[in-house]
């Protein structure tokens, strides 16, 4: 046993020393002597030729990066462009066939239009009531300037309480003949489809009587999701009604591409009778082709004064034919009052007339 243990005490001791330095000229020795050598035998370099020096181009900025709300807003923005166009394509085209004053105030061209009425029943006459106006664009100041030529301006811009909201529905005036007539000139000033301003200077001729009008008018149009809605803002001053002011709010929306419902409310404000005329209508425009339409619409008529009362309930429908072309159309109107002076007794009435319109849309 003592033997093995002396043997065993060199190794173990022999294994803790440090190893010897390694000889000159082997492997450790090789990474320093490397780069003297790569020294060595590296060439002098060439003497390259002289060349003009380059001008630098000013550093090309990388575009901004796209913000990911902006890039989701575009993907959206195209649908929502196209729905728009086409409920307003849409909308103009009812407008036009029915003859609504909207599009009589804000088109860019000419537009001449009379009627021919005749009412039997609740609040109509036996004769035909001939009405006119005219809205001729003068191809001068970039087609801004436009020369009006009406009848019954005064009346024109209130409200009647026996009269429909929508044009061709419009009740006969007292008399078969205007009472009175005006012309005017008007600057109007629009961005398509979104927002339209025109104001108007004239004479009101009565009789051998002369007096002036002056008359304002202001629209806004903005989408509202699956609504359209358009606000419009008229001021005037009449001198036989005196100064007034006409607020009307529409809500449109397509239900379909013959369908069109249509809710509106409007006010009119005379400062001489200190009196609020209003009026609340739900509209639903039925095209049934290229010739004719429908329209079926429920009324609210009230004032202000001496209180707040409701003066006439309307339920009503309206035929509407094209006979020839494009500017000779006929109106069936069969309709149902419900009058305050009759105790909202129901009140029958039929509505005819005969339109001749002649337009022209840019």
């Amino acid at each position: 046993m003592l033997v093995c243990a002396v043997l065993v005490l060199p190794r173990i001791s022999m294994g803790n020393d440090a190893d010897p330095p390694p000889p000159a000229g082997s492997q450790a020795e090789q990474p320093q002597s490397l780069p003297q050598q790569s020294q060595q035998q590296e060439s002098p370099p060439k003497k390259s030729k002289r060349t003009k020096p380059v001008k630098a181009s000013p550093p090309v900025l990388p575009p901004p990066a796209e913000e990911p709300l902006e890039s989701v807003l575009g993907v959206a923005d195209a649908p929502r462009d196209y729905l728009s166009d086409k409920l307003v394509g849409f909308v103009a085209s009812i407008d036009r066939f029915f003859a609504d004053d909207r599009h009589y105030q804000e088109t860019n061209g000419s537009v001449f239009q009379v009627d021919i009425t005749r009412v039997t029943g609740y609040g109509g006459e036996r004769r035909f009531v001939v009405a006119g106006r005219a809205n001729v664009s003068l191809p001068i100041a970039e087609e801004r300037l436009h020369l009006l030529l009406e009848t019954d301006p005064d009346r024109n811009a209130t409200v009647d309480p026996k009269q429909a909201q929508t044009q061709p529905l419009t009740q006969p005036r007292p008399t078969g003949t205007p009472k009175s007539y005006a012309a005017a000139l008007r600057y109007a000033k629009a961005e398509a489809e979104r927002w339209h301003f025109s104001a108007d200077a004239g004479l009101k001729f009565q009789g051998l009587n002369t007096s002036p009008f002056v008359r304002t008018r202001a629209s806004l149009a903005r989408p509202a999701g699956d609504w359209r809605m358009k606000l419009a803002e008229t001021l005037f001053w009449f001198n036989s009604t005196g100064a007034g002011e006409s607020t009307q709010l529409d809500f449109e929306r397509p239900i379909s591409e013959p369908l069109l419902l249509r809710a509106t409310s409007s006010a009119t404000w005379l400062h001489d009778q200190q009196n609020f005329d209003m009026r609340q209508d739900l509209t639903l425009f039925h095209k049934l082709d290229d010739r004719a339409a429908l329209l079926y619409q429920a009324s609210v008529i009230g004032v202000s004064r001496p209180q707040a009362q409701v003066m006439d309930c309307v339920l009503l429908m309206a035929y509407r034919y094209r006979l020839h072309r494009q500017w000779m159309y006929f109106d069936l109107s069969p309709q149902l009052h419900f009058p305050r002076d009759r105790d909202f007794r129901s009140s029958p009435a039929l509505s005819m007339r005969l339109e001749i319109l002649f337009d022209e849309t840019k």
